[in-house]
């Protein structure tokens, strides 16, 4: 279908639209209505799991924007006006991520594979979380990297038993929450673009900590963590590295060599 075709759905011709950033896996527009309305609008391949995901983390009460329609390769989904990162909205992403978190399920991982733009994200579901981490997160990534690096990667997943908890309680994860896919609007935050599976909460918290710092707001909204977290957030941090050293290359290549360090291995 194309975008002008959506006009049936929504009973109002489109009027305008317009390009905005997307991600890896979607292009994304704005499509204003003759009647007033504004809808974000992606296209993609995989535009139909996201759909169910948004639903999922929207039935467990997290914020996150309505999905209007989705047929095909288009996802339409409320419009939401994008304002500065303010305190209040970094404290409402706190309380957002801590009731998403709140949600569990009775294995790790999801239904079905994922991926962000050319790179399959396997979520077999599994019972060990140590071995979910290292077989769906760790290990597919080998023979894309230099070997010895590949061979410290691989040590690290064979120590993952006793470097990581058995059996945490399996949350609800956003599964890619950079900062780039939380979006403020006034004092509320939502939650955009998920790649949802479950599994430790702190894989989350890494990778929001990975590329930017969140403020004491979000820390007080969100809740005390275990302060053993510091010691496994290099390897959750060295997923959401290897995806962007498959996706862009050599230059991301000393942030999984940094990442590999920290993990003491």
């Amino acid at each position: 279908m194309t975008l002008q075709g959506l006009s049936r759905f929504f009973g109002s011709d489109v009027v305008a639209t317009r390009p905005l950033h997307g991600g890896d896996l979607s292009e994304v527009v704005r499509m204003d209505l003759s009647d007033g309305t504004r809808v974000a609008v992606k296209r993609g391949p995989l535009v139909g799991i996201e759909a169910d995901m948004l639903r999922r983390m929207a039935s467990a009460g997290a914020p996150v924007p309505r999905v209007l329609h989705q047929t095909g390769d288009l996802l339409c989904l409320e419009w939401l006006g994008e304002t500065p990162a303010s305190p209040a909205g970094w404290g409402a992403l706190g309380t957002g991520l801590r009731t998403l978190h709140a949600a569990r399920g009775d294995h790790y991982g999801w239904p079905c594979t994922y991926g962000f733009g050319r790179v399959t994200i396997r979520n077999t579901p599994m019972t060990d979380w140590p071995r979910f981490w290292a077989e769906c997160r760790l290990l597919p990534f080998l023979p894309a990297l230099p070997p010895a690096m590949a061979r410290r990667v691989e040590a690290l997943a064979r120590a993952l038993p006793e470097r990581l908890p058995a059996t945490p309680a399996p949350a609800l994860l956003h599964g890619d929450l950079w900062i780039g896919n939380a979006l403020f609007s006034g004092s509320s935050a939502y939650l955009i673009d998920p790649a949802c599976y479950y599994g430790d909460a702190e894989v989350d918290l890494a990778m929001l900590d990975l590329f930017s710092t969140p403020t004491q707001a979000f820390h007080d909204a969100y809740g005390a963590g275990d302060p053993a977290r510091a010691e496994r957030r290099p390897i959750y941090q060295l997923f959401p590295a290897l995806v962007h050293y498959r996706l862009f290359g050599a230059s991301y290549q000393g942030l999984v060599a940094r990442l590999v360090q920290a993990a003491r291995i």
